[in-house]
């Protein structure tokens, strides 16, 4: 945003009074520009949760292939569960895989930022 008011067509100023020339890429918010996710943390977690997943969808998966047509819960609210689940699991797995990636490039590019 300008200084100069609408429709003002003249050249900024240069020189020793004009203001400092603006980034290309101005920041904004509140974040540093050198933010970094905790990877080690991202990774335990991940790594404590994809076989938490794995097991919780199989096993609501073959609750819901044993269970009753009428029984309680149904076998779509089980089936749905163990969907879940497994989507939770590829999510975890998918994030092991990239935080990995990560973690080898900080290391090959010599950074000692945990």
């Amino acid at each position: 945003m300008s200084d100069r008011p609408p429709g003002d067509r003249t050249e900024p100023r240069t020189g020793a009074g004009a203001p400092p020339p603006r980034p290309a890429d101005p920041h904004t918010g509140t974040e540093p520009r050198t933010a970094r996710s905790p990877l080690r943390l991202r990774r335990m977690l991940a790594g404590v949760f994809l076989p938490l997943f794995v097991a919780a969808a199989v096993l609501f998966g073959t609750w819901a292939a044993r269970t009753d047509p009428g029984g309680s819960p149904s076998r779509g609210v089980l089936v749905g569960v163990a969907v879940g689940c497994a989507a939770l699991a590829l999510t975890a797995a998918v994030d092991l895989v990239v935080v990995a990636g990560r973690l080898r490039r900080r290391r090959t590019d010599g950074s000692s930022a945990p």
